[in-house]
């Protein structure tokens, strides 16, 4: 039976340590700036995040308003317009403390209905249009991460570290030749299990099998410039994604990727018709989640031991046999 090394009080004072400590060292490390995000958007902008494509944002009407309300989903393309809006310049970006609604999420021990990351962009060159560059910066964040972790378990010695200092780099193509039998997400846990920390790139175009090894909306990240961040979590000897992030679409790939997805009806959004006309910065970005990366660091084995959120009668049943006591 599982038993969590910190009580739920501790709990909840460790939480506040981590996410303090990991926002200032991610702004230091990647020179951004905090800023205030909209909760909701209209519904027709386009800037709310379409994640796969399927998901249903949470929608609503107000009697001031004459257009329908979204909760967004994620920040993905608010943050590049806000990076023109707010004048940054290149080198430099911004982050913030992102809350959403997902309401077709199907909640388990990783996966939550509702959602808190740090939503973060930056500005980069037409230079840093590379994998290399992509690289670079998914070390800056897993240094990071390790630093914090030191400076945790220097408080709570009780715990013990899941993240090295060090990532192992793998396409989504090489990791299906690398395990061909398996389905994606056992194949990152393969992967993980091995090496510990390590970022799959390039996803969203089909592999040899003719499915992607995961789906990705086309009008926010390059799919051949981005990926995702695992660490392997022991106890659950699962690989748990801490960050999806990426360089951002330009002129070319926004075109190729929705007439691939057949959603070129987008092109009439008005953050569509900025990536054209080219009026919106080159960017870096992606999301860190907040309650995945508590729960790595203090060793827990269910997400609703770090957030406050609802939960189906069987998942809390779940949690209750596993030992897991939900905030």
């Amino acid at each position: 039976m599982y038993n969590s090394k910190l009580d739920l009080l501790t709990t909840e004072i460790a939480i506040k340590k981590i996410k303090d400590s990991f926002e200032k060292e991610l702004a230091y490390s990647l020179n951004l700036t905090r800023v205030s995000a909209p909760l909701f958007v209209y519904e027709n902008s386009g800037l709310n995040d379409n994640l796969s494509g399927i998901e249903r944002p949470v929608s609503f009407d107000s009697p001031r308003y004459n257009k329908n309300i979204e909760i967004v989903q994620s920040l993905a393309k608010w943050k590049r317009m806000a990076l023109a809006h707010y004048n940054f310049k290149p080198n430099t970006g911004l982050y913030t403390d992102m809350n959403a609604i997902r309401r077709d999420e199907i909640p388990d021990h990783l996966h939550s209905i509702y959602v808190d990351q740090w939503d973060w962009e930056k500005i980069i060159s037409k230079d840093d249009r590379t994998i290399d560059f992509l690289k670079s910066v998914v070390m800056t964040i897993v240094h990071t991460l390790h630093l914090v972790q030191k400076d945790i378990i220097n408080t709570y010695p009780e715990l013990t570290p899941y993240v090295i200092d060090d990532v192992a780099f793998i396409t989504s193509s090489e990791l299906e030749n690398k395990y061909p039998n398996l389905k994606p997400k056992e194949r990152e846990t393969a992967f993980a299990r091995e090496k510990k920390v390590v970022f799959v790139s390039q996803i969203g175009w089909p592999l040899n099998n003719g499915k992607p090894h995961d789906g990705r909306a086309p009008d926010y990240d390059d799919w051949l410039l981005n990926g995702d961040l695992l660490v392997y979590h022991p106890i659950l000897d699962e690989a748990v994604e801490i960050s999806s992030m990426g360089i951002r679409v330009n002129k070319e790939s926004l075109i190729k990727q929705l007439t691939y997805k057949n959603n070129l009806e987008r092109l009439d959004f008005d953050y569509h018709k900025a990536i054209i006309n080219e009026n919106l910065p080159l960017t870096i970005g992606g999301g860190i989640g907040q309650s995945r990366i508590c729960m790595l660091l203090l060793n827990k084995i269910h997400i609703g031991e770090v957030q406050s959120s609802l939960w189906p009668d069987d998942e809390l049943i779940k949690a209750k046999e596993k030992g897991a006591i939900l905030l």
